[in-house]
């Protein structure tokens, strides 16, 4: 057999086994819908028979919400449920389904993971993310809210801040230093905690918007199980690295970026819109267009990057879409205001509220609250500096800055 035969024979294999995986994973939906009518049950036990079927993430393990095939073919169970009328789900569910759960399933133990991936599908358990801290932002892994072990269980103290939704989360993603000795990203680990639990205290912080999507979170003498450790004890920078690489996948790449998940979409379309309605000389008409290519680009480069990881984590390349989608947005939405002229100064409600979702309808999704809202797009989910700084040292390969704390030990660190 030539080398051109045996390729064509192991192409035309993978290609009958990506066959039957489609076969196998729309048997499986055939199934759940003939067993379960997601407009007659409860969404909670629609959901919950969707995991027990492996379609909550089909590249997930078998008996862990999935069917070990290749994730590009949960597009094909989304698109089906949803026409055979299931909820759409809010994106209160994000940082459980698209943060949590890739988490879980790559470092949690069989205990942990049975514990919770199925309640954080279903949307029982909701979840949030505590990992940035007042002295900790930017630099993650200088962290100091600190981990005590005490039998089986671990007592923490310390302060988070920026965390979406906390004050709605029944779980929360936690980093904490568990040994202050060794240098900083190695003295680092992942638990998940109650929210609700004794010592843990969720307070609003509130936005130019008027929204308090955002808060701070206090542990105080925080209890936590051991059975609740996400990977192993001093393990938890490599864990904490699997979340914010999913964190800015999903952010940069959710939708398809600014260009939304069709041409022409998402934020753009906003411009697109208020253009056509306000009108534009020459100059306005080629900032739109500069501004609409760029989020063609996004959307497009989104593509190609989803096409390429089929199986497992996301590398650094997500970087890419996270970092473009902050300055997209924020010149998309610069524009509206533009176009709207006056218009853009009146009618906004800055009234203090606490929101149960990330981007509400109504006059929360509008020009006016995006333009406000988008300052916060080059700061969550790893500023616009640091995602610089991992494009140019892990994707083209220049030489990283000098961190002179790289080898210290944690506690001999210089802090104010």
């Amino acid at each position: 057999m030539t080398p051109t035969e045996t390729v064509a024979n192991a192409r035309a294999a993978e290609s009958r086994s990506a066959d039957a995986d489609a076969q196998r994973v729309h048997a499986a939906v055939d199934s759940l819908l003939a067993e379960h009518d997601p407009t007659k049950q409860d969404a909670f036990a629609f959901r919950g028979a969707q995991y027990d079927a492996g379609l909550a993430w089909v590249n997930f393990p078998v008996g862990y919400g999935g069917m070990a095939v290749r994730p590009a073919l949960q597009r094909e169970v989304e698109r089906r449920l949803r026409a055979a009328g299931a909820d759409e789900r809010g994106s209160g569910v994000f940082f459980g389904h698209f943060l949590a759960a890739p988490t879980i399933v790559t470092h949690g133990s069989e205990e942990t993971k049975r514990r919770f991936l199925r309640p954080l599908f279903t949307g029982e358990e909701q979840w949030c993310q505590l990992f940035s801290e007042p002295g900790a932002g930017s630099d993650l892994a200088s962290l100091a809210t600190r981990a005590v072990r005490d039998g089986d269980e671990w007592v923490v103290n310390g302060q988070k801040v920026w965390n979406t939704l906390a004050h709605i989360a029944d779980i929360g993603m936690l980093v904490t230093r568990t040994d202050p000795d060794v240098p900083k990203h190695k003295g680092l680990t992942y638990f998940a905690v109650d929210m609700h639990g004794p010592g843990v205290e969720v307070r609003p912080l509130r936005q130019i918007t008027g929204e308090a999507e955002f808060n701070e979170v206090y542990l105080t003498d925080a209890r936590i199980p051991d059975s609740w450790r996400i990977g192993d004890v001093g393990d938890g920078w490599r864990v904490s690295l699997t979340t914010l690489a999913n964190e800015r996948v999903t952010i940069g790449g959710g939708g398809g970026g600014s260009g939304g998940p069709k041409r022409g979409g998402g934020a753009i379309a906003e411009a697109v819109r208020i253009y056509k309605e306000k009108g534009g000389d020459a100059a306005r008409r080629d900032q739109l267009m500069r501004v609409w290519t760029d989020a063609e680009c996004l959307r497009l480069t989104n593509l190609r990057a989803s096409a390429a990881a089929r199986v497992g984590n996301p590398g650094p390349e997500g970087s890419v879409a996270k970092l473009a989608l902050a300055i997209n947005n924020q010149r998309i939405f610069e524009l509206c205001m533009n176009l709207l002229g006056t218009d853009a100064l009146d009618g906004f409600d800055y009234t203090f509220r606490r929101p149960e979702e990330v981007g509400l309808d109504g006059e929360e999704g509008s020009a006016r609250h995006m333009f406000l809202r988008s300052r916060a797009n080059s700061i969550e989910g790893g500023t616009s500096e640091i995602m610089k700084n991992i494009l140019g040292e892990r994707v083209l390969g220049l030489p990283g800055e000098p961190r002179v704390d790289k080898t210290l030990p944690w506690a001999q660190v210089p802090r104010s």
